[in-house]
């Protein structure tokens, strides 16, 4: 963006671009697309994760740690990525399926040919040894002996090794330093030689001879060629195989040897599985992935990272003996680059001189700390118990091996407690044709473009829809059924609030059938939204609300009622006080269901109206819909009047009629009483526009619950 070079200034002045550009050109704009998104944060407190603030913790978090003898810096082979020129961990890490060969070559036992198939020819110069299985009969022959590496014409031992699989490529295989996580455990275990063939930015070393300087991809080439014009390559087979890459650019990791700084927890397996095991998951399948990654771990955590840029280590190092000083945690932070080692002289040697900690720490391990640097925002530290554990962590399915392990990792370590209660699993925006959202694919929608286009309501109504993790394709036609949806219960809510200018909140004397029905349905709506939702099961709720809105309060109540609400004079004042009280509760109740999902909409019509008779100054702080208790027989009725308007009306449409059409006869048949009947006759002549209607009971044991007979 600005075009600078993190290593051609000072890491301080880079520091203070990348701080400026973050706060004043970069977050005014994120907060506003937040505000637009309607997410509900308090926006008077920020940090970010290179701040003074978030230094401090994870500079604060590293000592206390290495105090607890829980860190530890080693000279070791460490997973590498070429291009970023760093140490990575295990968890930024995936696989990926590449393409590639298994190479056949020609390896020389006192003169006789040994054929070692592998993938990775370019690591020939770090050859230390070569291996078989002891149970593999054919080559138990060459134990103790030499095997000659192809083009570079020096010996390495044959030694027999568990390890080696028999049944892969030709069963016996090259140990180079270092290839993957079998080489450095045959290195440690036989106390082979370290040879480094490729450096830390991917080229090749003067190991290589002539290959010297050439980038992994072309030695390789190279070195099949020759191979090839010296006879040392007898086949090659074409294979897909899956690969480590470093997930932040897909480059195929390597092995080096360098000094890094490990958080020591290989031990605590058992813990960690212990310490997901008391999480609340959601949804509950989800545990199997933290699970999984926990029984895969084969590396201590590497959080330093050999980049320019990050959080740096409180560190100095004694010139003379390496003794590790660290800083004063009353002065954090601290760039050890710039700032001097809090001590005179060395507390081991006496030694004088320090040598600064140039590395930084790794991302995720500030991100960790999230709980503890959100909850230090706050001074009062009454409110940071309250807030920390947290209750609830949010977050995608992808990262549950990098920010919710590693988090419950740091506060078990520091704090022997899990950092929430609630874990919620989201899921992924995906492409229409389900492909992940990525700029370097070109198939990112931009949700502000969307919200311009339509609304922040409609691009909510549309993620809502999202079962609980998983991931959901982006379909632009979801965003006009939210544009509908809107719509719709603006133009409902227009016809209430006409209706329900004089109304008082008064109960009604008597509740007329189909006001006690909407009443009922509404409250099994209630209740299964607030369960979806205390369950973080959102979709649920929208999915719930949406047809409840739309089949029975727009579709048939409102239908039924309004005859009611129009004609006091005719169908009686308590008639419509009745119809008054279901509409009321009803769309109020459908508001707040909705307001999580849809808060501009919602927020609009309760301002509009509701406010001044509910009092509660916004719908997003006014009390839960709360469940009215109707009883079943009110229910039956309500279903007998909604299957009579709604068959009378079907039945019209078929033949291509107005639906003010009105009916001859109408014959009801149900399994309600007549005298229950009669309380519903009223609302099914005006809903069903019919001159007569006759009501017959079912018998209890027929089939179906309702019948007619339509006479046009």
């Amino acid at each position: 963006m600005k075009k600078i070079s993190a290593k051609a200034m000072p890491r301080d002045e880079f520091v203070k671009i990348c701080y400026e550009t973050v706060n004043k050109e970069l977050k005014p704009q994120y907060v506003n697309d937040m505000k637009r998104l309607g997410l509900s944060c308090d926006f008077n407190l920020f940090y970010d994760t290179i701040n003074e603030h978030s230094q401090r913790i994870s500079q604060r978090s590293f000592i206390e740690l290495y105090e607890k003898g829980l860190e530890y810096r080693k000279d070791a082979p460490t997973m590498w990525c070429p291009k970023c020129e760093t140490g990575i961990s295990q968890v930024e890490c995936e696989d990926k399926e590449l393409d590639s060969f298994f190479n056949d070559i020609v390896f020389k036992v006192d003169g006789e040919e040994l054929i070692i198939a592998t993938t990775r020819p370019e690591l020939l110069p770090a050859c230390v040894a070569v291996f078989y299985h002891p149970d593999d009969a054919r080559y138990q022959k060459y134990k103790g002996k030499m095997a000659k590496v192809p083009l570079f014409d020096f010996e390495v031992p044959i030694m027999p090794d568990p390890r080696a699989d028999p049944e892969k490529g030709t069963g016996i295989v090259m140990c180079c330093t270092f290839g993957d996580q079998t080489d450095m455990e045959w290195q440690k275990a036989h106390d082979l030689p370290i040879k480094l063939a490729i450096s830390t930015d991917g080229k090749m070393t003067k190991l290589a001879g002539k290959y010297e300087g050439m980038s992994i991809q072309t030695a390789r080439k190279m070195i099949i060629e020759d191979m090839k014009d010296q006879r040392l390559l007898l086949s090659q087979e074409p294979i897909k195989h899956a690969v480590n890459v470093h997930e932040r650019c897909g480059t195929e990791i390597e092995f080096m040897k360098a000094k890094q700084w490990f958080i020591s927890y290989l031990d605590k397996k058992e813990d960690m599985l212990k310490w997901g095991a008391e999480l609340n998951w959601y949804p509950k399948h989800m545990k199997s992935r933290y699970d999984h990654w926990v029984k895969g771990l084969a590396w201590d955590w590497m959080i330093s990272r050999q980049r320019f840029f990050g959080v740096p280590f409180p560190v100095w190092y004694c010139k003379e003996c390496d003794e590790v000083i660290l800083a004063d945690k009353k002065k954090l932070p601290v760039d050890p680059i710039k700032d001097k080692a809090p001590l005179a002289k060395c507390p081991k040697c006496g030694c004088t001189e320090f040598v600064p900690e140039k590395d930084v720490m790794d991302t995720w391990a500030t991100s960790s700390l999230t709980p503890q640097i959100a909850a230090e925002l706050i001074p009062d530290k009454a409110i940071q118990k309250k807030i920390y554990p947290m209750s609830l962590r949010p977050q995608a399915h992808d990262i549950i091996t990098f920010w919710l392990f590693n988090t419950v990792v740091k506060s078990r370590l520091h704090n022997g407690i899990n950092p929430w209660a609630d874990v919620m699993i989201a899921g992924h925006a995906q492409d229409p044709h389900g492909k992940k959202m990525s700029k370097s694919k070109g198939n990112v929608v931009e949700p502000q473009v969307m919200i311009d286009k339509y609304s922040a309501d409609s691009l909510r109504f549309w993620a809502a829809g999202s079962k609980l993790g998983d991931d959901l394709p982006f379909q632009e036609k979801d965003l006009v059924t939210g544009e509908k949806f809107i719509t719709k219960i603006w133009n409902a809510s227009k016809f209430a609030f006409m209706h329900l200018e004089d109304y008082d909140l008064k109960k009604p004397k008597h509740l007329e059938p189909i006001d006690g029905w909407i009443i009922s349905k509404l409250n099994k709506i209630i209740k299964t939204s607030t369960e979806a939702f205390n369950s973080y099961e959102y979709s649920k709720t929208k999915q719930d609300v949406e047809n409840f809105f739309w089949h029975d309060f727009c579709d048939n109540y409102l239908e039924i009622v309004k005859d009611r609400l129009y004609n006091p004079d005719l169908r009686g004042k308590d008639a419509r006080i009745s119809g008054q009280y279901g509409l009321y509760h009803s769309l109020l109740s459908i508001i707040k269901l909705m307001a999580p999902i849809m808060p501009y909409i919602t927020e609009e019509l309760y301002q509009l109206f509701f406010k001044e008779k509910e009092k509660a100054e916004s719908v997003h702080i006014a009390s839960w819909p709360k469940e009215v208790k109707i009883d079943q027989e009110t229910e039956k009725i309500g279903d007998l009047i909604v299957y009579a308007v709604s068959t009378s009306r079907r039945a019209k449409s078929e033949k291509n009629l107005s639906l003010k059409t009105e009916l001859k006869a109408l014959v009801i048949r149900g399994k309600i009483e007549l005298a229950e009947f009669e309380l519903a006759r009223g609302d099914i002549i005006s809903a069903a526009r019919a001159l007569s209607v006759e009501y017959q009971k079912l018998d209890e044991k027929s089939e179906a619950d309702f019948e007619h007979e339509i006479v046009f």
